[in-house]
């Protein structure tokens, strides 16, 4: 995990030296929020084409990642209020084949945590990414999401409760 202070934070870095420095903890934060690699991508591009309008000023800057992790949620959580949810073809060739049983196990855990996900408001997602797949405590994911502490343990609670209601409802497999 990318720390908020950029120990790597070189004097002369260029825009595309931040970029590339940024961009694989970006993808990451990117397929937990969409759920979709294909989806993490778009995001990341609309994210760093937007940043790089200001790409002399975020690379001076003492912590770039954080600030470029905050307009990689921002755009995340704007596209939900202006997209459609639109239909996802997956061709065969794309789809891993699994070799054991053991990982299609995990990779029916895994696709079934996505569709719990799926399910939450953009908002309780983006909270429940950031504290438990990011790790930032209130006051940072507040500062990201441009909310209160507050709101951040509103959305938090309110997500767990949705995705515990389902787990207890959900019959064993």
């Amino acid at each position: 995990m990318e720390t908020l202070v950029d120990e790597a934070h070189a004097e002369g870095a260029t825009w595309a030296d931040v970029a590339l420095r940024h961009a694989p903890a970006l993808f990451r934060l990117a397929v937990m929020l969409t759920g979709s690699r294909a989806d993490a991508e778009d995001l990341l591009q609309s994210c760093l084409e937007r940043a790089g309008r200001h790409g002399d000023r975020i690379a001076s800057m003492a912590a770039p990642a954080a600030y470029l992790r905050r307009v990689l949620v921002n755009e995340h959580l704007s596209r939900g209020r202006r997209l459609m949810r639109r239909v996802r073809e997956v061709s065969a060739e794309s789809a891993p084949e699994p070799s054991t049983p053991a990982s299609i196990d995990a990779i029916d855990h895994r696709d079934e945590a996505w569709r719990w996900l799926a399910t939450l408001p953009r908002q309780q997602r983006a909270v429940l990414v950031l504290r438990f797949y990011e790790d930032l405590p209130d006051d940072e994911i507040a500062g990201i999401l441009g909310c209160s502490r507050v709101t951040v343990r509103s959305n938090a609670s309110r997500g767990l409760a949705s995705l515990r209601a389902r787990l207890t409802t959900t019959e064993p497999s």
